[in-house]
């Protein structure tokens, strides 16, 4: 706090009893006295306690604490459903239902641990939700509270003056700049360091036609969200990731939000994995290269799992052409096509049907369709592999590919050929990589290219063959 240290906020937040007020570790206003001072785990607990949110710094536009990205109890499973929408979209009894526990012992949990129960960070979230609305575009007043998961628009301003100390209409501000119909645009927060085009260009170069496309640095893609269907795109913006979106229900802006969010690796706390992996005298180079270095997580998860069965001994050409085929064949086109983005990624009970698939897409996308597979944020990563290995066909190589992405597991080493070449070029030892091997990974597959490669204009992946031997 006294040194504003930016990496903290969103980790906890800092209340004054003085003041009322809850603040960002970072809050460049004057440090309050110690006996003052009141740490809670989030900002929904600040709340809870009488605490509303600061104006100067924004506590609420913080990223995400990484913590619940990495932890697979329930806890950690808990916090990733309710940002995802589930207590507004199923109640706490469907989030329950999802966790495998009581609606008691899943609210007992989470008072004790976060200081807040699963109501009272879904409210959070949604006062959170509305504010980026009511500060990015024209959207009515009405509008920006059902897109924000308010059941009226009473609780709605009762919600935003509780927790804000002001009215909706004072929120808003003042807009600048012409605004495009149809389109909402929200800046999603990071903490740096990040390379925003690499991990832009890494989707990009990937890109199925039909759902992905990719130009000029920006992304764009189309999602399968819980009320309808839409098209994000993502680019660079000045210490912060621009996102537009398309909705065909205004109520699906939470979910898109979190998905993009777990796309892009955003709640990352990258300078710690950097300092950690860095100080690895074999990829320490590497990691000093390429600062920021995130790892790709997905946007629908039944598609990445697709493609990583698909994937197996392929090359990313083969693999985007089999999957435009079954976007062409069996995908849902879009009601409203947007330049390129002209389908969703088929369901998964029609690939079920499929003729063409194999095996293992079969018995993937049959397990999917029956919800006896479930990829989403609050499943456990250890049963899902359990599951995975039970469907007839599926390899060590895609279940990895499936853990790094679609669970966001970041201990992760793929078992791969040029990534074993690449650990033994260097004669490194991985396991002194944990808990962060995804991201070594990453590292180890951008390794710089030799002299004969460059000459030769040889791609990064075939290099790194090169590289290895």
């Amino acid at each position: 706090m006294e040194s504003r240290d930016p990496r903290f906020d969103g980790w906890f937040y800092v209340a004054v009893t003085t003041t009322g007020i809850y603040c960002r570790p970072s809050c460049p206003a004057a440090m309050p006295k110690p006996q003052n001072v009141r740490l809670f785990p989030t900002a929904a607990a600040a709340q809870v306690n009488g605490f509303r949110a600061c104006k100067r710094c924004r506590p609420d536009a913080a990223p995400g604490s990484p913590e619940w990205n990495t932890r697979t109890d329930l806890l950690g499973r808990a916090m990733r459903l309710i940002a995802d929408g589930v207590v507004d979209r199923e109640g706490v009894a469907g989030l329950a239902a999802r966790l495998g526990y009581s609606q008691r012992q899943v609210h007992r949990r989470l008072v004790a641990e976060v200081g807040a129960g699963p109501q009272a960070l879904a409210r959070t979230q949604r006062a959170q939700t509305a504010r980026m609305l009511l500060e990015a575009g024209p959207l009515s007043i009405s509008d920006v509270a059902f897109a924000a998961g308010f059941a009226s628009i009473r609780q709605f301003n009762d919600t935003i003056r509780q927790v804000y100390a002001t009215t909706p209409s004072r929120l808003r501000g003042v807009q600048n700049g012409a605004h495009t119909p149809g389109v909402t645009t929200l800046k999603l927060a990071y903490r740096p360091p990040m390379d925003v085009s690499a991990i832009l260009a890494y989707l990009g170069a990937r890109a199925v036609p039909g759902i992905e496309h990719y130009v000029h640095g920006a992304y764009t893609r189309s999602l399968w969200l819980p009320h309808g269907a839409g098209v994000v795109t993502l680019r660079p913006g000045g210490g912060h990731v621009v996102c537009e979106m398309r909705l065909e229900d205004l109520r699906d802006i939470t979910a898109a939000v979190q998905r993009c969010r777990r796309l892009l690796d955003l709640d990352a706390d990258q300078q710690t994995i950097d300092a950690f992996l860095g100080a690895d005298p074999r990829l320490g180079p590497l990691v000093a290269a390429r600062p920021g270095l995130r790892v790709p997580g997905c946007a629908d998860s039944g598609e990445l799992a697709i493609r990583a069965v698909l994937s197996r001994r392929a090359r990313a050409a083969t693999v985007r052409g089999r999957l435009a085929d079954l976007v062409r064949t069996y995908g849902r086109p879009l009601s409203t096509p947007f330049g390129q983005i002209t389908h969703l990624f088929p369901d998964m009970s029609v690939l079920a049907e499929a003729a063409c698939a194999g095996r293992a897409q079969r018995g993937l996308a049959c397990a999917l369709a029956e919800e006896t597979l479930r990829l989403d944020a609050g499943c456990d990563p250890d049963h899902v592999r359990a599951q995975l290995l039970d469907i007839p066909g599926m390899s060590q190589w895609a279940i990895s590919y499936i853990r790094m992405r679609a669970l966001g597991d970041p201990d992760v080493l793929m078992p791969g050929l040029p990534v074993r070449r690449a650990v033994h070029r260097l004669a490194a030892q991985p396991d002194r990589w944990r808990p962060w091997r995804s991201y070594a990974m990453r590292h180890l597959t951008l390794m710089p290219r030799t002299p004969e490669c460059a000459r030769q204009n040889i791609p990064a992946e075939a290099c790194l063959r090169e590289l290895t031997g």
